[in-house]
């Protein structure tokens, strides 16, 4: 009878280990694989409630589970845990019967019996314990401790397993975090250059959402012109798969969107048989740095220009009136001195645009504030420029009682200067331009308009660069090196304003600025 109640129980031992290592295979949660074993340890050794408690990074105790108790009984052994350092002896008689004391305080029943082993890894690392309580007087046995023997083991196991899944989980969040958030384009592809995922940098880059781009080929998301370099995203056929890094460029070009020059680098990664598992293609914005290039060449191009034209004048003129065979007379010396002082003035003028924009790069543009009568710089700029055209007509358009602004009157008649040599230059069929002012808020706002050929709306974004000059007859044949309007923004943004336009081709063009009101000064006479 004995051996027959013996056998039945190992039995039911090995049925209950048989589903602990089904469940320990097929689930990888963690408390429900705590609960399964903590529940078959409790029928195994007859134990009414129990629970399982686990290490944390600092050595403490934090209960995982229970069994058979009410929520107070963890309320109440919850903080005694979290003092215990499982390094120290956890498994003594002391700490055990003060648990049993915890728990038969606040549980239905009268438990007076505790059982407890460590969860404990083949390195000896302990990684918890099971707890287990029952009523009666009759204590638990070695057999007891042996049977609970394999389910703490089971336990131990389920506990490596699950915080490798969690600091797996965990490690491939912390990257997908830094790939999604990363200010770079990346896009993972497949051995067959068909893309996994692309981050929000890309998507924001090509125009295709991460769902869009799922299972598609590499060259219908990145598409790429003016191509140099090695590139795997082509439009016709591809080249096999890199055995090491690559890296090309080119530009995307979206409709509506400015054109963005990229660096692509291909990374393969392979498995640990050495197949190609995936590439990681990473998409660098490159555009400042072509524009650099380009902004360089344009400098050294147009300053040499501008430079060698009043330059040569001026040598020729005055090789002229070097020259003792010469025909001197009057006409030719006043011409002559003309227009060698003239070329002095635009080179000077070159200059002093040069050391502007350098201050301005420098960030060391300094203003002289005070009040300023807009109308009277307007006034005295236009009067400047009557002279130099009878093809145009100024107007002034200012309200009586047009207030103050603050401001430096030396670098405001630079912006009134640059605005009507423009509109001069630009206009070269004649017409009206008109000056003016209006008052909005706190602040006056400026405008000088033409009757000229315009600026095409896809280049306007554009006019307020350095050297920057709208391609055009007119625009390659005038003077200039694309440093006014340049200029014109910074001394304007330097007030404290802002500038924008308003121009149609060959309808005319209309800036405006906007330059703060001097509050504490009267309105100025006209």
């Amino acid at each position: 009878m004995t051996l027959s109640l013996f056998t039945s129980h190992r039995q039911r031992q090995l049925e209950a280990l048989l589903a602990i290592s089904r469940a320990l295979t097929s689930r990888l949660e963690l408390p429900s694989l705590l609960r399964t074993i903590l529940a078959y340890a409790a029928e195994m050794v007859q134990a009414e409630a129990g629970f399982v408690a686990l290490t944390t990074r600092d050595g403490r105790l934090r209960l995982a589970v229970g069994y058979g108790l009410p929520s107070r009984v963890f309320e109440a052994l919850a903080p005694y845990l979290a003092q215990i350092d499982v390094r120290e002896n956890l498994w003594n008689e002391a700490e055990l019967r003060k648990q049993l004391e915890i728990a038969s305080e606040g549980s239905q029943y009268p438990l007076n019996q505790v059982i407890a082993l460590p969860l404990m890894l083949e390195d000896e690392e302990v990684v918890g314990g099971i707890f287990l309580f029952r009523s009666g007087s009759r204590g638990f046995t070695a057999g007891d401790r042996t049977l609970l023997r394999d389910f703490a083991d089971q336990a131990a196991i389920a506990v490596r397993n699950a915080r490798q899944v969690e600091q797996l989980r965990e490690a491939k969040a912390r990257v997908e975090a830094i790939i999604e958030n990363s200010p770079n384009g990346v896009m993972i592809l497949d051995p067959h250059l068909r893309v996994e995922t692309i981050n929000r940098a890309l998507s924001d880059l090509v125009g295709v959402s991460p769902e869009e781009a799922r299972g598609k080929r590499c060259s219908e998301v990145l598409k790429l012109e003016n191509v140099t370099g090695e590139h795997l995203c082509l439009e016709q056929g591809s080249p096999p798969p890199p055995t090491g890094i690559w890296y090309g460029e080119g530009d995307i070009v979206r409709p509506g969107h400015k054109r963005v020059t990229v660096g692509a680098t291909y990374s393969p990664l392979f498995d640990r048989y050495g197949n190609l598992a995936n590439i990681i293609v990473t998409l660098t914005d490159i555009t400042r740095y072509r524009e650099a290039e380009e902004l360089k060449s344009t400098f050294i191009s147009v300053i040499s220009h501008e430079l060698k034209t009043p330059v040569s004048l001026i040598k020729g003129y005055a090789s002229t009136l070097a020259r003792e065979d010469a025909p001197l007379n009057k006409e030719l010396v006043r011409e002559s001195a003309r227009i060698i002082e003239e070329e002095s003035d635009r080179l000077n003028e070159l200059i002093n645009n040069l050391l502007d924009a350098s201050r301005i790069q420098a960030g060391a543009l300094t203003l002289d504030m005070e009040p300023i009568s807009i109308v009277r710089v307007a006034r005295t700029a236009i009067e400047r420029y009557r002279t130099q055209t009878d093809k145009h007509r100024f107007l002034l358009d200012f309200p009586p009682d047009l207030p103050l602004v603050l401001g430096d009157e030396k670098r405001l008649r630079q912006v009134f200067d640059n605005l009507i040599h423009n509109a001069i230059k630009y206009s070269p069929n004649g017409g009206v331009i008109r000056v003016g002012a209006r008052k909005e808020d706190d602040s006056v706002v400026v405008f000088v308009s033409d009757e000229g050929i315009g600026i095409p709306l896809e280049e306007q974004e554009n006019i307020f660069e350095r050297f920057y000059r709208i391609d055009s007859s007119l625009r390659r044949s005038a003077q200039g090196a694309g440093l006014g309007l340049f200029l014109v923004k910074a001394i304007i943004e330097a007030h404290g304003g802002r500038i924008w336009l308003d121009s149609e081709p060959d309808q005319g063009t209309t800036f405006y600025f906007s330059l703060p009101i001097d509050d504490k000064a009267p309105p100025a006479s006209s």
